[in-house]
């Protein structure tokens, strides 16, 4: 499995496709208070209910607001068969909002 930073991901940012899905394995409140545009929120504890919809994407980058739940959020999904798991594990919606980062 890779492992990035969140400055790396804002960096892969502009150039994400249809095909690239950001997965941010936080609380549903904590999604609401602030998310990256376009991003997927699925509880870190939840995200094996839908391992096979995420086989579609190329690449799936998992993140959280330090690292800690998306480490091991992308290892269920590695656990489930998932090839295409990038974790955002170092940083993460915290480090987002410190640096100014647009979200919604």
């Amino acid at each position: 499995m890779e492992h990035i930073s969140v400055d790396k991901l804002h960096d892969l940012l502009p150039n994400m496709g249809p095909d690239d899905l950001i997965l941010d394995v936080r609380t549903e409140e904590e999604f609401e208070e602030a998310h990256i545009k376009g991003a997927r929120n699925q509880n870190h504890e939840d995200v094996e209910d839908i391992a096979d919809e995420l086989k579609k994407y190329k690449n799936v980058y998992v993140h959280c607001k330090m690292g800690g739940r998306a480490q091991k959020a992308a290892e269920t999904l590695e656990g489930a068969g998932l090839t295409n798991i990038i974790c955002v594990s170092q940083g993460g919606m915290q480090r987002w909002m410190d640096m100014g980062w647009e979200a919604e």
